[in-house]
């Protein structure tokens, strides 16, 4: 493995500062970590540490994401990608988010859990032009 060499606050680190918000749950569907936790877009409350994805995911996309999970156990599926729009401060333009769950596997292939990935894509969908490392 190329991370080898890391230790654990340095891959702390590197999770914290990634321009996405992850959220990671296990091979039992618990949730097991996420980051930002204070500048989060999809805030999660620290009680949601430990519980069932099942118990603090939003009902209406909730049987969408069984699915998803599922399958990534069956060894089906290794990844689900969409978008939404979404308000991000109130009155303002919606953002678009982008999101992928993926399935996260052991040397093995065996299943140990899903990452569901966040990102706004928003800054990125209106740039122009071009924009050199030296500008």
């Amino acid at each position: 493995m190329l991370f080898d060499k890391m230790n654990a606050e340095m891959v702390k680190a590197m999770i914290e500062t990634m321009p996405v918000e992850l959220t990671v749950i296990d091979a039992n569907d618990e949730v097991v970590g996420w980051n930002k936790h204070e500048t989060r877009i999809f805030r999660r409350p620290m009680t949601a540490m430990g519980m069932n994805f099942r118990q603090c995911h939003p009902q209406k996309s909730l049987e969408m994401v069984e699915r998803i999970i599922s399958e990534m156990r069956a060894g089906t599926r290794e990844k689900a990608t969409f978008w939404i729009d979404l308000e991000v401060v109130k009155g303002e333009p919606k953002h678009k988010m982008f999101i992928e769950f993926h399935a996260l596997r052991g040397d093995k292939g065996q299943y140990l859990g899903c990452m569901e990935f966040t990102q706004d894509v928003q800054a990125i969908r209106d740039l122009q032009g071009q924009k050199r490392l030296m500008d």
